[in-house]
């Protein structure tokens, strides 16, 4: 009975009008009506089947963070070593150089990931990161160094996409924003853990070396686990292996929802569609609308100012008379205690409600910021906002502005367009990031911490109002719903 009724309402979908794809409230009606009728017909599969290929998953996020922060630390130790301390230039390129391998692995991920599938792709992620930091940990010189720091570079932009893309694909709709913020949480622990392992630099020499030397460890583990991980059954239906996604299904959610979820793969995926995706498509044909919403989440994300706050935190910090070293650990701190508040949230408040509040606390905390560095208060009060503000900046971010969008936009793109999608969205977001990082300084000197936090709480209150008009409501949905609600018209 309900199949009849479920195939009529799909169709009915499908001659949905294009103006109503870009009517926020028509498209999460249409995603209510949808679940309603699918809830009739299944039960919640076990998440604990598909926890493990998750969490190996994740350590490529974990890896992330490590390497974003693993020279902060032994930066000065590195630069005596190697024969270029002062030289500020080269400083700035040992850190830097990262951004732009991480563009071109982002720029490649759609593809290898299409190309290969998703299990190799973690795989090809981890090789640049093992070679890589094994360079870093054994050169003797700057070159050494930067060509190690590209080569993790790319595995750093390669990891999230797909990363984003398998946790998307093989969890369940009941558990996949908690399963999301699991990416968030490992790279934060990464970070922490760099800062952590960091600390004998300074006494021991040549530690820095270890530093790199023990990103291998992860990045080994990651590429032999993904041996034993189930691959996506969504890519391996779109490359016509059908009796492969099945068993990769009963694998993830059990023998008794696997044919229900071949099923519904089955009616918006064809296992014959391999025609190319062109980067065209993407840009101005008839997805471009959803490939906007994901570009402009990731650059509001940036030019929010998350990263300048990072940048800026020891200094602020300091002005308040707190060591770097306690400063970096309170921002550690907060954000992941964010980040686990919101593995709680994302499945019960949804992802629009924390994106939108997100935001919203992000605005107010820079204003606290600006506040903190205008001639209206007292010196005292002057360190209690800009330290006030910085903490629960990061503490907002990560409710929903950090984790939210790597999980939203594979949810919201077709599974035809997802992986090369992703990488689209995903290298506004490295370009905007090496940009706000190559001029904060620069703007910060020229205009002052009071215009430039309030042009960041500017961003943020762009952000709140774009997502307030254009994100949709994807919690406890299946990616085949999803997808059936957003289909815009051929």
């Amino acid at each position: 009975m309900w199949v009849g009724h479920y195939r009529e309402n799909s169709s009915m979908y499908k001659r949905t009008p294009s103006r109503d794809y870009s009517n926020t409230e028509d498209v999460e009606e249409n995603l209510d009506l949808l679940g309603n009728d699918l809830d009739k017909g299944t039960s919640s599969p076990s998440w604990k089947l598909s926890l493990p290929h998750v969490l190996v998953a994740t350590i490529s996020s974990f890896l992330f963070g490590y390497h974003l922060g693993v020279v902060n630390e032994p930066l000065e130790s590195i630069s005596v070593d190697l024969g270029f301390h002062g030289n500020t230039l080269a400083e700035g390129l040992v850190v830097s150089i990262c951004l732009g391998g991480a563009l071109i692995g982002c720029l490649l991920s759609g593809w290898i990931a299409d190309g290969v599938g998703r299990r190799r792709a973690f795989q090809l992620c981890a090789l640049p990161m093992i070679i890589g930091a094994s360079m870093s940990a054994a050169t003797n010189n700057l070159f050494g160094m930067l060509v190690g720091r590209l080569f993790v570079g790319t595995g750093l932009g390669l990891g999230p996409p797909v990363a984003s893309l398998y946790v998307t694909e093989v969890s369940p709709a009941f558990v996949r924003g908690t399963y999301g913020a699991f990416i968030q949480i490992a790279t934060c622990l990464g970070l922490m853990g760099s800062l952590f392992i960091g600390i004998p630099v300074k006494e021991i020499s040549g530690w820095w070396r270890v530093c790199f030397w023990v990103s291998t460890i992860p990045a080994a583990i990651l590429a032999t686990a993904m041996v034993f991980c189930a691959e996506s059954p969504h890519w391996l239906y779109k490359q016509g292996r059908t009796a492969e996604a099945e068993a990769e299904f009963e694998r993830l959610l059990g023998v008794s929802e696997a044919k229900f979820a071949m099923s519904e793969l089955s009616k918006v995926d064809r296992g014959d569609d391999t025609d190319t995706v062109k980067l065209s498509e993407l840009l101005h044909g008839r997805h471009s609308k959803v490939v906007f919403i994901g570009s402009t989440l990731f650059a509001l994300q940036q030019l929010s100012g998350i990263n300048a706050v990072f940048y800026f935190s020891s200094t602020v910090f300091k002005s308040a008379g707190v060591p770097s070293d306690i400063a970096n650990v309170c921002i550690g701190i907060v954000n992941l205690a964010g980040s686990i508040i919101s593995m709680g949230l994302m499945d019960k408040l949804g992802r629009k409600v924390l994106l939108f509040w997100s935001f919203f606390g992000m605005a107010i905390s820079m204003i606290l910021q600006a506040t903190g560095g205008s001639s209206l208060v007292s010196n005292l009060g002057a360190k209690y906002f800009s330290v006030g503000g910085m903490l629960l900046f990061v503490l907002t971010f990560a409710l929903g502005a950090g984790p939210v969008p790597g999980l939203l936009l594979p949810e919201i793109f077709p599974g035809r367009i997802r992986a090369k999608a992703m990488a689209v969205c995903m290298s506004v977001h490295w370009v905007i990031n090496f940009f706000v990082g190559l001029l904060f300084l620069r703007l910060l000197e020229k205009l002052g911490p009071q215009l430039l936090y309030s042009m960041f709480a500017t961003f943020c209150i762009m952000a709140v109002i774009f997502v307030k008009r254009n994100v949709v409501e994807t919690k406890g949905k299946s990616l085949h719903e999803i997808e059936i609600a957003l289909l815009p018209q051929d």
